[in-house]
C-alpha cells in the first residue's frame, strides 16, 4: 500500500509542469519570433510574405518550444538529482530511506524540517533532563545541610555534652535553627508547587502600596541597621492605591528586600524602593547599590535554588527560593518582573500592580467609621 502511494506521487510529479522551464522556453521563442518577424518585414524576397511561410513559422516556432522545453527539464532535474544525492548521502538513514533516492527539493525540504524538529525535541528532552538532575541535586543539598548540622549536634548531646547545660541549650538552639530552616525550605517548595498547579487563589482587595512599602521598612528595619544600610521611599504620590492579594505582595517586597539586605556589599548600602503612576498600572521598584549580579547570572536568578553566592547564601540561612516565590506570586496576578543589575554597583528589581482607586467607605484612607468615632468623642468631652 506504501509503495503504491509512493509511486502515484512519483507520477504526479513526473507530469507536474516546470513553469520556470515554460517560461524560459516560451522567452526562446519570442526572441526568434521576433527576429524574424522583423527580418520579413524588411525583406524583399516575396517567399517570406507567403501563407506557407507563416504556417512553417508557427509550426517551428512551437517545435522549438516544446524541444527547449524538454531540454531545459532534462537538464534542471539531472542538476537537481546530483544536488540533492549528495545531500541526501551526508543525512541519517533514518530520514532518507533507499526509495527517497529522487526526492525533489521541496520533499527534501520537509525531510530536513522534518529532522531539525526531531533534534530540538531532543535538545529539549536534554536540557530538561539536566534541569530535574541539578533540581533534585539542589533540593538533597539544601535538605542534607541542616540534617547533618542536627546529627552532629545530637550526637554531641548524647556524648555527654548534656549534662552541660550551656552546651545543650546553644546545641538544642542550634538544633531549633536547622528544624526551623528545613520547615521554611518545605514550605517554600510547596508553596512553588501550589502557584505552578494553580491551587492557591489570590485574595484581592484594594490597598495603599506606599503604606505597605513603609510596613515593610519597619519589619526589616533591625535587619538592615545591622548593616548600617538605609531604606527609602521615593514616591510621586503619597497615596497610590492597587488591586491585588495584600499578603502575597507583601511577601514579594519582603523577599526583595530582604534579598537587597543579604547582598549588601558597601558601609553605606542603601536601597530605594521606587513607586510611580501609570496609565493603568502602578509601577514599583527595589533599587541598591550593593554587590550586583554578573550578567551571565542574570538569565537564572528565578530559577529555584540559585545563588549568586552559594556559601553566602546559605550561611545566612537563605534557602534560594526566595526570587523563585516572587516570580510566581507576581504570575498570578497576571504580571511579571524584570531585573536591572552591574556587577559590583547594584540591582534593580522592576514590575506593576494594577491600579486602583480606594474604597467609597474611606476618605483618604481614613475610615468613615473613625470618622464617626473622633466626632462622637469631640462631643462627648
Amino acid at each position: 500500500m506504501t509503495e503504491n502511494l509512493f509511486f502515484d506521487m512519483r507520477i504526479r510529479n513526473s507530469i507536474k509542469i516546470n513553469w520556470l522551464s515554460v517560461a524560459a522556453s516560451m522567452l526562446l521563442v519570442t526572441v526568434i519570433g521576433s527576429v524574424v518577424l522583423v527580418f520579413e518585414f524588411y525583406t524583399d524576397d516575396v517567399y517570406f510574405k507567403t501563407r506557407n511561410f507563416n504556417y512553417f513559422l508557427v509550426f517551428t516556432l512551437w517545435f522549438l518550444f516544446v524541444l527547449n522545453y524538454f531540454v531545459l527539464e532534462f537538464l534542471f532535474n539531472y542538476y537537481s538529482k546530483n544536488q540533492i544525492r549528495r545531500i541526501t548521502n551526508i543525512l541519517p538513514e533514518d530520514i532518507i530511506h533507499d526509495y527517497d533516492s529522487d526526492l525533489s527539493f521541496k520533499e527534501l525540504g520537509e525531510k530536513m524540517h522534518e529532522m531539525n524538529q526531531k533534534n530540538a525535541e531532543i535538545d529539549m528532552m536534554k536540557e530538561m533532563e539536566n534541569y530535574r538532575k541539578e533540581y533534585i541535586g539542589n533540593i538533597s543539598h539544601e535538605l542534607k545541610t541542616p540534617l547533618f548540622s542536627m546529627q552532629g549536634y545530637i550526637e554531641t548531646l548524647r556524648d555527654g555534652g548534656v549534662e552541660d547545660l550551656s552546651i545543650r541549650d546553644k546545641y538544642l538552639q542550634r538544633i531549633d535553627s536547622s528544624v526551623e530552616r528545613l520547615l521554611n525550605i518545605v514550605k517554600d517548595l510547596d508553596m512553588i508547587n501550589r502557584y505552578e498547579s494553580g491551587q492557591i487563589d489570590l485574595k484581592y482587595s484594594i490597598f495603599d502600596i506606599n503604606l505597605l512599602v513603609q510596613e515593610i521598612f519597619d519589619l526589616l528595619e533591625m535587619e538592615g541597621e545591622k548593616l548600617a544600610m538605609t531604606m527609602q521611599l521615593q514616591t510621586t504620590q503619597p497615596q497610590l492605591f492597587v488591586s491585588a492579594d495584600k499578603q502575597r505582595i507583601s511577601q514579594v517586597l519582603i523577599n526583595l528586600i530582604s534579598n537587597s539586605i543579604k547582598y549588601a556589599n558597601r558601609e553605606e548600602a542603601q536601597i530605594i524602593v521606587s513607586t510611580r503612576e501609570g496609565t493603568k498600572s502602578i509601577h514599583i521598584s527595589v533599587e541598591d547599590n550593593g554587590m550586583g549580579i554578573k550578567p551571565e547570572n542574570l538569565p537564572r536568578i528565578f530559577e529555584r535554588f540559585f545563588r549568586v553566592e552559594s556559601s553566602r547564601s546559605r550561611k545566612e540561612g537563605g534557602s534560594g527560593l526566595g526570587l523563585a516565590i516572587v516570580k510566581h506570586i507576581l504570575e498570578a496576578h497576571q504580571q511579571s518582573i524584570a531585573v536591572e543589575s552591574t556587577y559590583l554597583s547594584g540591582t534593580k528589581f522592576k514590575f506593576k500592580l494594577t491600579k486602583s482607586t480606594p474604597s467609597i467607605k474611606k476618605i483618604n484612607g481614613i475610615s468613615i467609621g473613625c470618622i464617626f468615632a473622633s466626632l462622637i468623642n469631640l462631643v462627648q468631652s
